[in-house]
């Protein structure tokens, strides 16, 4: 019995390989998508029981922020970006739950964010129809595990499509943001702690805009979270 289960499991890999999306090793655990090498190679911030992090910095003046954190640093060729690039561009959307998830266990661990929704920064519907999936969202969906509170998915809507933020300077990314997003029913949100989720933080352009809009409904309270922050 015990070989028939062992060439069960080596035909199951051979079929449906289950490797590592950081290096691509086949030893790492069942349910995981990384294995333990790259999980402790993950550079860690620590930001969600720091206040007044660097997340939170980017945002002084700009926006009114009960807390802020971004939970890894991301660098050019680097396991990070790797990472990024399964889930954005190769729809791997199970590494996204897995990081979502771990993101919502340090956050709730903190102490520090006491939110009652989550909400994924949206892509305007034609990139996210061409991507097949938002990968807040995705995020969030692993994050909501951990933290036991609901994703609003349709809470902001992002119905116009907007220019590549890459090139542009922090002022001329923020005029390519201005107007651009749309609460959807605000009436759902007032008096609420939200926190609104993105995958990458820069300099906080599209987090602030959205941010901006969420502001305007009665008694709303706002904290950030991305999965990611570029190094400086």
């Amino acid at each position: 019995m015990i070989f028939l289960k062992e060439m069960k499991d080596a035909l199951l890999h051979l079929l449906f390989p289950h490797t590592c999306a950081g290096c691509g090793s086949d030893n790492l655990p069942l349910h995981s998508t990384l294995c333990l090498h790259c999980l402790h190679a993950l550079p860690e911030t620590f930001f969600a029981s720091l206040p007044g992090n660097p997340a939170e910095k980017i945002f002084l003046g700009r926006l009114p922020l009960q807390a802020a954190s971004a939970q890894y640093y991301f660098t050019k060729a680097s396991l990070v970006q790797h990472l990024m690039h399964q889930l954005k561009y190769k729809g791997n959307r199970d590494l996204g739950y897995q990081l979502g998830r771990l993101m919502g266990e340090q956050l709730l661990s903190s102490g520090r964010f006491h939110v009652h929704a989550l909400i994924p920064l949206p892509l305007y519907p034609a990139k996210e129809k061409r991507r097949g999936f938002n990968q807040a969202t995705v995020l969030c969906e692993g994050m909501a595990e951990a933290m036991h509170i609901p994703v609003l998915s349709e809470a902001v809507q992002r119905p116009e499509h907007t220019e590549t933020q890459t090139k542009k300077g922090r002022v001329e990314r923020w005029i390519n943001m201005e107007g651009k997003f749309i609460v959807a029913r605000p009436e759902q949100l007032q008096h609420q702690h939200v926190l609104l989720v993105d995958d990458v933080v820069t300099t906080g352009a599209t987090l602030e805009s959205c941010g901006s809009k969420l502001l305007q409904v009665p008694g709303l309270q706002l904290s950030l979270a991305t999965l990611c922050i570029a190094a400086r």
